[in-house]
This record gives structure tokens, sequence and C-alpha cells, in this order.
């Protein structure tokens, strides 16, 4: 059996008493990676692509609070997922990670990487800039059982609509290497929002898959062959991440 496919999942108990869900794959002597899904998704989101990356790293994929099998405490900003991710990786023991984020998950990349910058070596934007201003409606609560807190939806939809773009100043003290790819113009993220984003970036590459918002779900293949490539690339340049798991 090749053990880069192999998935093992585990709930840790973080300092602020958040019970997390996460699950890995990949050797564990390989530079660590970690992926955070989209609203109302789980870590499961990023499957499609886990084999190949798994080859190489070794993932960590939580589940986001509010969502999939980690708890539901009802406080939910970008911020507290940040500090969430963080304590993660100090229970870990993992000093510096390539850091990946889709949508939401990106959001929380972008903030995160701003903020505490010596944790992520190189970073990987999928579809989705900084909070910028724009009318994010919330529909009606569907009926039913569903995978994620209701209220994460709530609560992130009105912060992604940032009036003040307060995270967009940070953007040209970022170091580290990092990636922006879009969905094009069938996604639903405005894409120039997206470039604008990258532009400020001193060393960011932009590339455009035509996949819409799920580019890594849409176009499994071509993302990792995007990502993969150009961490060979940067990581030849910078070194590897550091920090390994047990």
């Amino acid at each position: 059996m090749n053990n880069a496919r192999v998935i093992t999942t585990t709930t840790m108990s973080l300092p602020s008493g958040l019970e997390m869900h996460c699950r890995f794959a990949g050797d564990g002597t390989r530079p660590p990676m970690l992926l955070m899904h989209a609203l109302g998704q789980s870590g499961a989101d990023w499957d499609p692509v886990v084999p190949a990356l798994s080859a190489d790293y070794r993932l960590v994929i939580p589940d986001l609070r509010g969502h999939g099998a980690s708890e539901w405490p009802g406080s939910y900003t970008f911020e507290l997922m940040r500090d969430d991710v963080l304590a993660l990786l100090d229970r870990l023991e993992i000093q510096q990670v390539v850091m990946v984020g889709h949508s939401m998950g990106a959001a929380v990349a972008w903030i995160l990487a701003e903020t505490a910058p010596q944790r992520v070596s190189h970073l990987i934007i999928e579809d989705a800039p900084p909070p910028f201003p724009r009318e994010t409606p919330v529909r009606e609560r569907p009926l039913g059982t569903l995978p994620f807190d209701w209220d994460a939806l709530v609560a992130i939809a009105g912060q992604v609509n940032d009036p003040m773009r307060r995270w967009w100043t940070g953007l040209r003290n970022l170091l580290m290497p990092v990636l922006v790819i879009a969905g094009g113009p069938r996604s639903s993220m405005p894409q120039a929002e997206i470039a604008a984003a990258a532009a400020a970036v001193p060393d960011a590459t932009l590339i455009t898959l035509d996949a819409g918002h799920l580019v890594h779900q849409a176009m499994p293949q071509q993302w990792t062959e995007a990502v993969l490539g150009w961490l060979a690339n940067r990581r030849g340049e910078r070194g590897t991440a550091q920090g390994s798991m047990g």
C-alpha cells in the first residue's frame, strides 16, 4: 500500500478548549503542508488532490471551527480560525508550513500569513483575495441536518464584506513566495480583485485555470501540476519548509 495515499484522522484539543478534527496523509518526514477548506466544506473537500500532494508533503487537513467533525462553538471569525490553525501547528510542533487555502480558507491563509509570517514558508491561494467590499447575501437556512454550523455561514458572510479592506495594506509586507490560482471567468469570485491582491504582493505568481471557483475539484490534475511545479522551483530557491511530524 502506498503510504502517501493513506488518510488518518484524529481530534485534537486546542488550548482554547476547541476540539479540532484533522486529517493527515503522507510521510511524516516530508515537509508539512496545511490545507484549509471553503465555507460550508470540510477537510474531505481536498481528497481529489491528496494523492498527488502527499507523495511529496506531509499533509495536515483540518476541519475549521464550525465545520465537519470539528467543534461548533457558535463563535466564528477569520481571526478565530487563524488562531485555531496556529494552535494546531503548535500542538503538532510544526514551526513552518506550506499553507494552502481555498475561498474562506484562503482568507484565513492571507490573514495568518500577514500576522504570523514566520510560520509560512510558501503561501498558495485558490480563487480568493483578502476580504473586500461586496454584497454577500445570506439565503434562508435549508431544512434538515447540515455538515456545518449555519451560524458560521452567517458570521463569515458578514465579515467578508469589509469596507475598510483592512487586510490589504499588509499584502506588500508578505516576503514569502505566494502562488495565486484564479478560477477564471466562470468563477463567482471577482477576478480583478484576485489579480489586484496578487499584484500587491512583492513575490507573487498569478495563474488562471478556467475551472470556476472550485478549481481543485474541477481540475485536480492541472491544479496539482501547477502547485507542485511552482513549489519545486521556489523550494529550490528558499529551501524546504521547516518542521516535521512524528
